[in-house]
């Protein structure tokens, strides 16, 4: 069956399920209902995966923004908020904005100048989030979890945050930057005398300085973050990013944006298709060689397999050797035609591949685009920078220079 389907090149063996489920992202729809129900075991596990998927809020972002006092958390919080249309959520915004159940007990806790237990935290946060709006919308959670205990009773509730974001700064940046910290009673949000003062004069009139900005009581914070944050950190470590505070806040945000825009890798079955792009003697065939052999993928140098074809005396090859001979551009056609019958056999479909030497401009890449023929990684032997998208998918610096495949 298999030889019959490969003889047919408009029938392709196996057939291409594993595109299909990549393009729509089938393998982490169902991955993430697999975890939603391990979290919440529901009683009606099809009701509950039915309800999952009418909620439509997979992409919903789930963040958490960790630091030391004074590294901008709210600052960072409050900006992603915005950015995402998701709904911010803080020790502030628990105690002063929303009308939870658990509410005043946690402010009595504040008003007797006691700590306000993990258990209540942790509480306090999972009746918040459980909201229609962070489910719908996403959520930022600012300064949570502060320690270990909170963040294994928020993974006992089903909150697993998909990218979290750890400030840092040294402790005489922090303690500087926080004499600075001014709060505004009527809104609680956060605002600083040099870094972040406000525009409107009636919030400037309203700020205050917070009471507990002595250096001593933030030297106590700083000391207690401290101790908590390495058991913190091994627990979120592989979602977690490290970010520099100490410098000026557009590349903070720059970094922290970049950072939760990223989908972390998924443990569903993947075939690379790889293209490896550059200009002569940027190493592309040696790194793709590289490549293929570390990872088991077949290794596709378009030079090389005008080459096979013309030794082998194939029907393509018998039109392309011509051109060869004598110098010229091998039309995009033929090349197309060739990489499609190479792409197509079950080894390529199979185990997966990596191109080189193919497409060379923008033009070539749509052609291979119309042709099926879609990467799901790209790699451009310039420089280290790596892009990793999903198709469609075009080369602006294939405008630059390029045209019809000539060999070398």
């Amino acid at each position: 069956m298999a030889e019959a389907a490969m003889e047919d090149p408009a029938q392709l063996w196996p057939p291409p399920v594993g595109t299909y489920a990549e393009e729509q992202g089938l393998f982490q729809i169902l991955q993430n209902m697999l975890e939603e129900l391990l979290i919440h075991k529901p009683d009606d596990p099809i009701e509950f995966m039915i309800n999952h998927l009418k909620q439509n809020n997979d992409d919903a972002p789930k963040i958490c923004i960790l630091g030391p006092p004074a590294s901008g958390k709210t600052t960072v919080a409050m900006w992603l908020s915005k950015h995402f249309d998701a709904i911010r959520v803080s020790q502030e915004t628990l105690l002063f904005n929303e009308t939870l159940a658990l509410t005043e007990e946690a402010k009595a806790h504040k008003e007797k100048n006691q700590k306000i237990p993990n258990a209540l935290w942790a509480n306090l946060i999972q009746e918040r989030l459980s909201n229609v709006d962070c489910i719908k919308q996403g959520w930022i959670l600012e300064g949570f979890p502060e320690n270990q205990e909170q963040a294994w009773m928020l993974q006992s509730f089903g909150i697993f945050p998909r990218h979290v974001v750890m400030l840092y700064a040294s402790d005489t940046v922090l303690i500087e930057r926080n004499s600075g910290k001014r709060l505004d009673p009527l809104t609680q949000e956060v605002y600083h005398t040099t870094f972040d003062w406000p525009s409107d004069p009636l919030v400037q009139e309203r700020l205050v300085k917070p009471e507990d900005l002595s250096e001593q009581e933030v030297s106590k914070k700083l000391l207690e973050y401290h101790r908590n944050f390495p058991e913190v950190f091994q627990i979120y470590q592989k979602v977690l990013k490290s970010i520099n505070a100490d410098q000026p806040s557009v590349d903070v945000l720059s970094q922290v944006l970049t950072y939760v825009q990223t989908r972390h890798r998924s443990a569903a079955p993947f075939t690379p298709r790889i293209i490896f792009c550059g200009p002569p003697g940027s190493g592309k065939s040696l790194q793709a060689a590289l490549i293929a052999q570390k990872y088991g993928v077949v290794n596709i140098c378009c030079g090389q397999l005008l080459k096979e074809a013309v030794a082998d005396n194939t029907n393509l090859g018998e039109l392309i050797k011509p051109y060869i001979d004598n110098g010229w551009p091998v039309p995009d056609n033929l090349v197309l035609e060739l990489l499609t019958q190479r792409l197509s056999s079950l080894e390529c479909l199979t185990d997966g591949w990596v191109l080189s030497g193919f497409p060379r401009d923008i033009e070539q890449a749509e052609k291979l685009q119309k042709s099926q023929i879609n990467p799901n990684s790209r790699w451009k032997g310039r420089s280290d920078e790596r892009w990793q998208y999903r198709a469609p998918w075009a080369m602006e610096e294939g405008k630059k220079g390029g045209g019809p495949f000539r060999f070398f």
